[in-house]
């Protein structure tokens, strides 16, 4: 009855010239209680399957239950205040949460819940997924229910470029001769190694450096997540240190374009992914994390980034699936 149900209301959506869908009773339109109803099945899927990540009463996040015993992925950027997180899963709350790891190339965190029994997503075995194909993610929650948005399918899969370039998180003196630090960016690769104000950069992965340009050029083999190798002196005394690399939008005021400014809220990182599907699912920072599920109630990836007003990037289930185990295998031993 569900497939049926399905079929016979995506096909009337398809079907009716825009004009008229303005016109359709309220409960007839995608997010409309009819419409909403026939996607119950997938809908139980987000409401096993997937934690809401709040801190206090704000909800910062969705994630992706990958095992059973409490763990889940999820969007590492939006992560704040990391101590106080807490995670629902279907209708129970954990206010214990530890952060195990992240992935800087995905922008993924590992989150374990002391949990047993929960209900890990089951991944599509399909290698492709056309265009067109039709999804169901995370909408608003209220406190005990996930909510269902329904869309599809929009583009091929791809890999997305860092936004503006690769950045280390530095400003460097224009005055100076050297490669001469004069700011070190808070939440950048740079900082987080302890690199300071002052320092000057002498070599990256052992290639001497000498020029501001020359140091450009040899972060132009890397992506996003990258780390890179940093040789720099300091008060006499050279030292070395390993940086990641972060698109540049990340870490600069970089003026919004048109297309930013009808977008309302988008990710903070959005670019910079080794390979992600898109769909044409509206949402906010906030709603990213979560699985994107199919008809068959399948989880086809991970919402990763709302990129702008008509794009929203998730990664692919054959990479996810390999994400988690690889990061759970690798937590550190208890």
């Amino acid at each position: 009855m569900n497939a049926d149900r399905i079929t016979i209301i995506l096909g009337a959506i398809l079907l009716t010239p825009l004009i008229a869908q303005q016109n359709l009773e309220t409960d007839f339109r995608m997010t409309g209680r009819t419409t909403l109803a026939a996607f119950e099945a997938q809908r139980q899927v987000l409401q096993q399957s997937s934690a809401v990540i709040s801190i206090g009463q704000e909800e910062i996040a969705y994630g992706v239950v990958v095992s059973a015993n409490g763990h889940v992925l999820t969007k590492a950027s939006e992560l704040r205040e990391k101590e106080k997180l807490t995670i629902t899963i279907d209708r129970q709350r954990f206010d214990k949460v530890e952060v195990i790891s992240t992935d800087d190339e995905w922008d993924v965190a590992l989150l374990k819940v002391d949990a047993t029994n929960l209900v890990p997503v089951t991944y599509t075995s399909a290698t492709e997924i056309p265009q067109g194909t039709w999804v169901v993610v995370n909408g608003a929650t209220s406190r005990t229910q996930r909510r269902a948005n329904i869309g599809m399918i929009s583009a091929k899969p791809r890999e997305i470029q860092p936004s503006g370039g690769l950045a280390l998180g530095i400003v460097i003196k224009n005055s100076s001769k050297r490669i001469e630090l004069e700011k070190v960016t808070p939440e950048g690769g740079a900082h987080e190694a302890g690199l300071k104000a002052g320092d000057v950069i002498v070599a990256i992965d052992d290639k001497p450096l000498a020029k501001i340009e020359e140091l450009s050029n040899a972060l132009d083999q890397y992506k996003a997540g990258d780390k890179v190798r940093i040789t720099f002196k300091r008060d006499g005394k050279t030292s070395t240190v390993d940086v990641r690399l972060t698109a540049k939008t990340e870490l600069f005021d970089i003026s919004a374009n048109r297309n930013d400014e009808m977008s309302g809220d988008f990710s903070k990182r959005r670019s910079g992914f080794p390979r992600v599907i898109q769909h044409s699912v509206m949402g906010n920072s906030q709603t990213m994390g979560g699985p994107v599920i199919d008809l068959n109630s399948h989880c086809l990836g991970m919402n990763i980034a709302r990129a702008s007003r008509a794009e929203t990037f998730a990664i692919p289930s054959a990479e996810l699936k390999q994400l988690a185990a690889r990061m759970i295998d690798h937590q550190p031993s208890r």
